[in-house]
């Protein structure tokens, strides 16, 4: 299996090469060439298997230069339960019976990243090792909340590598800050940023694109690399879970093997609900990915339209790792539905550059629709749901799975589809605690508590554990204080690996 760059204009790759890469140098993102296609006979047979077969299974199928042994010990490295705090890694839970929730918080981050952040790092050394690499590969990453911790966790204290995270100053959680800058390890850094989400992404594709700030690196034996979901590394475990959470169902009895279902995602950067993308073409039976925005509702408008139209307010929500204005891993998915044309990709990707928007072919755009449902859950809708699911279920949301759920309600309410779905949850109620705890407990119950109080009073009231990598936050060592302009981010890595 080689991969291609979405905008044509880099040579075909290994999967090595491509997760060694991240980003192509024509700033185009790697897709597989080939397409990978699973009978019902294999579905049968890996129903039977642990978290751990099932991941083997579906990531050899793409990393087709590591070896089976290769992929089998990444895997056990990274699912287990010195890592994750249930056997099952990423369990399915009952609402109803036609609603299940799939859990993807039990890593040491508490959210969905570290499903692929806990393996990516394994991937990584070992495409370095394929590929004859002698430099040290510095990962860069724009977090807008969770990615950055899971890549942290991950990465920290392993060889050859650097990592240096960039979040927005203003927009993430108290909690999710404390994660990162009090993050421990001799290879990593923490970067502020005056701006959003946005202004941390482009100044990390920026810095990805500046040839010459490239070869300066490489003189100097580093080179870049990338742990959000525009690398193929990062994104190819993301569709196991899907499968498992399939296969779950079936051996539970609640689904019939190959019988359709749906999935909610609660959508920023586009690279969680692609993954489910990518398992639908492999042959999972997925009849309909529900799109579930927050107010920064820009794929909501470009599913129903066709037009993707960054130029709007930036809201700052109370589920803050969906404030995204720009969906990198959405060049993916218009690749493949546009007919693998490159040429249009370029194009269009150039428009949202230069203009700030694009408008996708009547053909793309229908296609893009008959997979895609999409709408979006203001704050207001956010909370009532946590506090509506918590009274109904019992069940504790946190605010990104509370918009997905709003929006399935919305979903049911327009079509009637009764079929069975799955909602992915994609992080831990804790992790965003004063908002949770408002929803669920009132207003005068959380006014004048800090995070720390706000976690004792959730676990109270729910009688549910704090998460071990939350715990004890507050006595940890703030470690990095630096903060930069998105001007300046190319200066904070070069002073960073100077000093490293």
């Amino acid at each position: 299996m080689l991969y291609k760059s979405t905008r044509g204009q880099y040579r075909e790759v290994s999967a090595a090469e491509a997760i060694k890469m991240g980003i192509a140098p024509d700033g185009g993102l790697f897709v597989p060439s080939e397409e990978v296609r699973v009978s019902r006979d294999q579905l049968k047979e890996w129903a039977g298997l642990d978290y751990r077969g099932k991941a083997v299974r579906i990531l050899k199928e793409y990393l087709t230069d590591f070896t089976v042994e290769e992929i089998t010990e990444c895997v056990s490295l990274a699912y287990n339960t010195g890592r994750f705090d249930t056997p099952e890694i990423a369990p399915v839970h009952k609402l109803e019976d036609s609603l299940h929730v799939l859990e993807l918080w039990h890593g040491p981050t508490s959210a969905f990243k570290d499903l692929a952040l806990q393996i990516m790092p394994h991937l990584l050394t070992r495409a370095a090792a394929k590929t004859g690499e002698e430099a040290a590969i510095v990962i860069l990453v724009a977090t807008s909340g969770d990615t950055g911790k899971a890549a942290l966790e991950g990465f920290k204290n392993v060889p050859g590598t650097r990592i240096i995270v960039f979040y927005p100053e203003q927009g993430v959680s108290e909690m999710q800050k404390l994660q990162m800058i009090t993050q421990e390890g001799n290879n990593v850094a923490v970067v502020a940023v005056r701006g959003n989400f946005d202004d941390a992404q482009s100044g990390v594709k920026d810095i990805f694109g500046d040839k010459l700030f490239n070869r300066e690196l490489q003189a100097k034996k580093f080179i870049l690399s990338s742990a959000n979901s525009i690398n193929w590394g990062r994104l190819v475990p993301q569709i196991v879970y899907y499968f498992s959470a399939y296969l779950d169902l079936v051996s539970q009895g609640v689904i019939t093997l190959g019988e359709g279902i749906n999935f909610v995602v609660p959508t920023g950067n586009f690279g969680n609900i692609l993954a489910a993308f990518y398992a639908r073409e492999m042959g999972l039976p997925v009849k309909r990915l529900i799109c579930a925005a927050n107010a920064n509702n820009v794929l909501v408008d470009f599913i129903r339209t066709g037009i993707y139209d960054r130029r709007r307010p930036f809201q700052k929500t109370i589920s803050p790792s969906m404030d995204i204005l720009i969906s990198s891993n959405l060049e993916r998915l218009l690749y493949h539905l546009s007919g693998c044309d490159a040429e249009r990709v370029r194009e269009w990707m150039t428009s949202l550059n230069q203009v700030g928007a694009y408008r996708i072919d009547e053909t793309t755009h229908r296609r893009v629709k008959e997979i895609f449902w999409s709408d979006f859950a203001d704050d207001s809708e956010t909370t009532a749901t946590i506090r509506s699911a918590y009274k109904r279920y019992g069940y504790l949301l946190d605010p990104h799975t509370a918009v997905g759920l709003c929006v399935y309600d919305k979903y049911t309410a327009a079509t009637g589809d009764t079929t069975v779905t799955i909602l992915a949850s994609t992080a831990s109620p804790f992790k965003f605690n004063a908002s949770v705890a408002r929803a669920i407990l009132g207003e005068e119950a959380v006014r004048d508590k800090d995070e720390f109080k706000l976690l004792e009073a959730l676990s109270s009231a729910s009688n549910l554990e704090i998460p071990a990598g939350l715990k004890d936050l507050n006595k940890k060592q703030v470690r990095h204080r630096e903060v930069t302009s998105k001007e300046q981010m190319r200066k904070s890595v070069q002073n960073i690996l100077n000093s490293q």
